[in-house]
């Protein structure tokens, strides 16, 4: 994976118990490395649309837990682990508000 902080390119390889453990294995990585607090994953959904289509979108919807304050982030995709994926980054930008 590869991330941009504070206009610094990070890129860490990292194995996981699936795509997305391996994915925020790396980002706790890189978060280690810059000495930062990464939000904590309390709760994980997936909804697909009932019709069983091959191509509908997976909702991913990830309950976090960040300095004493709970908040979600949803993400929205044909593939289940870049929706998950897009939530993350979407607390990633929550997060580095409150800090910047």
């Amino acid at each position: 994976m590869r991330i941009c902080i504070d206009n610094e390119t990070f890129e860490e390889h990292s194995q996981g118990d699936g795509q997305y453990d391996a994915f925020m294995n790396g980002l706790k990585k890189v978060y280690k490395q810059k000495n930062l607090e990464l939000a904590s994953l309390t709760d994980y959904a997936v909804r697909i649309p009932p019709g069983g289509k091959s191509d509908a979108l997976c909702e991913t919807i990830i309950t976090w837990s960040y300095n004493g304050k709970e908040f979600k982030t949803r993400g929205l995709d044909s593939d289940q682990t870049v929706s998950a994926i897009k939530a993350t980054q979407k607390m990633l930008n929550i997060i580095h508000q409150n800090v910047s």
